[in-house]
């Protein structure tokens, strides 16, 4: 049986629950659970002031968060192991810095969802903000290793200085996709907003919706057109994990557009072939 952490009620002031860690309170008795504090603006509230708990964690290592959770921050984050559910919203920083695991969000997100995560997986079978997979302001890298799947639209700025792993969004991304990526691979099924890719120096962009996306940079230049076999690896893969792939992408061929030569040049953006 999972623990069961509910949301009384709706509040303004966002709720953090960094402290709510899976290798810790899978070795704690239900009241312990209860009485981990919290952080509600400049107070430190006990987390059955805000939320109704049941079940453990001990057994199955899983967490279980129920309610619009649209205002609590933190969820997940610095997962190292275990299984996390949000059955609703989820607010900032969903699985931020986490190592391995897995989240899976059952509504949409806010910003910053696997900012410099190490590991594992989260899976957001709604919506997501800005900033996903990116660095924290002041950092050196964002997202090092694990993937993030997600069915809906994302913001600005996804896998901006993003190290390693995988990105893959189901619908639209915003500006600046790819932002100064320094490696890994981010695959946009439908539309984008502009500069895509600016300051990448290594990694791969596919933008493989059928909306032509709007002009590239001038720092890319364009390498031809192939299928590239590595593509139809992370096009099974995803498929395999149930996230929506359209058949003709895995026959399209694709125009290779590489840069951004104000840096290494070494980093490609993909795009159906007209």
């Amino acid at each position: 049986m999972p623990l069961v952490i509910s949301l009384k009620q709706q509040t303004s002031i966002p709720i953090e629950v960094d402290t709510i860690r899976m290798e810790t309170i899978r070795t704690q008795t239900l009241d312990a659970v209860r009485a981990t504090r919290i952080h509600y603006g400049n107070k430190s509230p006990a987390l059955s002031d805000f939320f109704y708990v049941s079940g453990s964690a001990a057994d199955d290592s899983e967490i279980i968060w129920e309610g619009d959770c649209s205002k609590v921050k933190l969820i997940g984050a610095c997962l190292t192991t275990g299984r996390i559910v949000v059955k609703g919203h989820a607010g900032m920083h969903v699985g931020a810095e986490m190592r391995g695991g897995e989240i899976i969000v059952q509504g949409d997100t806010s910003d910053w969802l696997g900012a410099e995560m190490h590991g594992g997986r989260i899976r957001v079978q709604g919506n997501a903000g800005h900033h996903v997979g990116a660095v924290y302001r002041g950092g050196r890298k964002g997202m090092t290793a694990g993937e993030i799947l997600i069915d809906g639209n994302a913001g600005h700025e996804i896998g901006n200085s993003m190290r390693r792993g995988l990105i893959a969004i189901g619908g639209t991304a915003g500006d600046a996709l790819g932002y100064n990526l320094i490696a890994g691979t981010i695959l946009v099924f439908g539309g984008i907003g502009i500069r895509p890719g600016a300051g990448m120096r290594r990694g791969t962009i596919g933008l493989l919706g059928p909306v032509a996306p709007p002009p590239l940079l001038s720092t890319f230049r364009s390498a031809g057109t192939s299928r590239p076999v590595y593509l139809q690896i992370y096009l099974r893969h995803l498929r395999q994990q149930g996230f929506a792939v359209p058949d003709e992408c895995f026959s399209l061929p694709y125009e290779r557009h590489c840069g951004d030569f104000l840096e290494y040049g070494k980093g490609e953006i993909l795009v159906r072939a007209s």
